[in-house]
């Protein structure tokens, strides 16, 4: 079974380039999704393998903050950032 991959990132195109990529490489993304609240939600619904989280998200909610939540699900979160 491929490791199923939550993707969590509030700019559209790069989203969608980590899905792609990811896709290709044999993963399965199980959802995109761009606010922390979407996050957990999603994380908690459909308990993925990993969770790869970018930092600035959409929302009140960061991606820390978000992960802090989901986290508690026991489910590995491997941060993203594209700020310098």
């Amino acid at each position: 079974m491929n490791e199923r991959i939550l993707i969590v990132e509030d700019e559209a195109i790069t989203a969608l380039d980590l899905k792609y990529s990811l896709e290709e490489l044999g993963y399965e993304v199980i959802d995109t999704v761009d606010t922390g609240q979407d996050a957990i939600d999603t994380a908690a619904e459909t308990i993925p393998d990993v969770v790869l989280m970018d930092i600035k998200l959409k929302g009140d909610m960061e991606g820390i903050e978000a992960a802090e939540v989901i986290s508690e699900l026991r489910i590995p979160i491997v941060y993203l950032t594209a700020n310098t």
